[in-house]
């Protein structure tokens, strides 16, 4: 007798981890695992006493859900969801719904969608942020696909989710890939955040030299203020923590960054899509720069910089340091929210920005009091064409550009890079201009190319071509507009 809510396929820890919080808010789980001894382990572990049913096939598996049939996949991402599909399909019948929880590219996840719906099946591309932590007590859930899925999990996802003055943090996105298109900006502006906090710690430590203890100080107190956020507060646990012999076990780790592609994903879109993402573009180049430790190592003996020290006041430096974090923050959401529009714009999805600021609120990595501010400007106006020209955001951004432009400058000076504050500056001020250079590179592109150029005394649309050198015809080349 089917008596199962949702089988889940994958028993990693995130996997494990959102069994038991689906358990502990009363639904019955079946769960999978390709290595069949890892259900065992499950039942006899974390899951012992639980409503949880253990299977040994994905026959089994299906046969014991409540129709129409849930079935989510925790596994990694590309071909091995493909697999899982194609395993299931035998058991499954029209209705039945495929949920994918794992960090796949939207664009599978809009194939996906398409081909099952040809079959009578289900999909909802599911993504889910918050690591082990959030998937044991309340991610954030950012489902997608296909909306006749959403009545059907609803439930489900919106009672395990993370809460923020009692709403769920987790709400229905949009058709086809939209669900794993929005998690893969949010890493993307993680890789921001991560980037922006690491330069801030860099400067605190190569231009002040604080030490362990004043570190952590300064993170903590960043934490109780406007930077308040996950981030921020497990940035100062880090700095409490010592390695055995008492040293500071963060100094001891080696400076070369991983990554799973999520940002690159996020970059390579942007430029898809002809979207400024300046600050999380630089923010995936510094881990590939990281990645170059040897190379660095030896360009550290031969490649001179500036030996000056700094000279100042500290505190007002650290304070400097603080807005900078900030601004430089909010350029990476307004990037990233940039990008959303414009990926709504192409790709026909109906996005609701404040929704996915308050999903974005609890549960995730990039979880902050910041979030807030942003759900009440697209509340305030639903057409906000850009964060940065909503009334907070511009007074926040005029209030502490001066110390943002201090420590860029003092960045540049030491020698000591920052590569995400200077962006996320160039960008606020690239924005903030009426007339760029571009006047010049367009001039040049018709020079040598025949690209053509539009006037200013004319109206947009319309395109001219000089024979700059006199030695060339009327044709014009074609150009690919961003």
């Amino acid at each position: 007798m089917a008596e199962a809510d949702i089988g889940l396929i994958g028993l990693a820890v995130m996997g494990q981890n959102l069994v038991l919080n689906m358990n502990d808010h009363g639904y019955t789980v079946a769960v999978y695992n390709r290595t069949t001894s890892k259900v065992d382990e499950f039942l006899e572990g974390t899951a012992k006493g639980t409503r949880v049913i253990g299977t040994h096939s994905l026959q089994e598996l299906i046969h014991s859900l409540k129709r129409p049939r849930r079935v989510m996949l925790m596994v990694k991402a590309g071909e091995p969801v493909d697999d899982f599909i194609t395993q299931c399909l035998p058991y499954l019948e029209a209705g039945d719904i495929i949920i994918d929880g794992g960090n796949s590219l939207f664009t599978d996840t809009n194939r996906r969608c398409k081909e099952l719906k040809d079959k009578g099946i289900i999909f909802i591309g599911t993504g889910i942020s918050g690591g082990e932590e959030g998937a044991r007590h309340g991610p954030s859930i950012m489902p997608g696909g296909n909306p006749d899925g959403w009545p059907h999990v609803k439930d489900i996802f919106q009672s395990i989710s993370a809460k923020v003055d009692g709403e769920p943090c987790c709400d229905w996105v949009g058709d086809d890939g939209a669900g794993h298109y929005v998690k893969m900006v949010h890493n993307g502006i993680e890789y921001g955040d991560m980037q922006l906090i690491s330069e801030a710690y860099y400067m605190l430590k190569q231009a002040l030299k604080l030490n362990q203890k004043e570190l952590y100080t300064v993170f903590a107190n960043w934490n109780k203020g406007d930077l308040d956020s996950y981030l921020i507060e497990i940035t100062s646990k880090i700095f409490d923590v010592n390695d055995t012999d008492g040293q500071p076990l963060v100094d001891k780790i080696l400076d070369v960054a991983g990554q799973k592609g999520t940002g690159k994903w996020t970059v390579i879109n942007a430029l898809d899509l002809g979207m400024p993402l300046t600050l999380i573009g630089e923010a995936v180049f510094a881990r590939c720069l990281s990645a170059l430790k040897d190379e660095r190592v030896e360009a550290s003996q031969l490649l001179q910089g500036p030996e000056e020290k700094f000279e100042g006041n500290r505190e007002e430096f650290i304070n400097a340091i603080r807005q900078a974090l900030y601004s430089s923050k909010i350029i990476s959401y307004a990037q990233g929210f940039m990008l959303m529009q414009q990926a709504a714009t192409d790709y026909e999805w109906k996005l609701n920005y404040g929704a996915i600021a308050l999903m974005w609120r609890g549960g995730c990595i990039i979880r902050s009091q910041f979030l807030g501010k942003i759900k009440e400007a697209f509340n305030h106006n639903p057409k906000l064409k850009n964060l940065l020209l909503d009334s907070y955001f511009l007074k926040e951004l005029q209030e502490r550009q001066k110390g943002w432009r201090t420590v860029v400058a003092k960045s540049a000076e030491l020698g000591i890079p920052a590569p995400c504050f200077s962006t996320a500056l160039a960008f606020y001020d690239g924005y903030r201009t009426a007339q760029l250079p571009a006047n010049l590179l367009q001039a040049q592109r018709d020079f040598f190319g025949a690209h053509t150029y539009e006037r200013l005394d004319k109206p947009r649309g319309q395109y001219f071509h000089t024979d700059w050198a006199g030695t060339g015809g009327k044709v014009s080349s074609g150009s690919y507009n961003a």
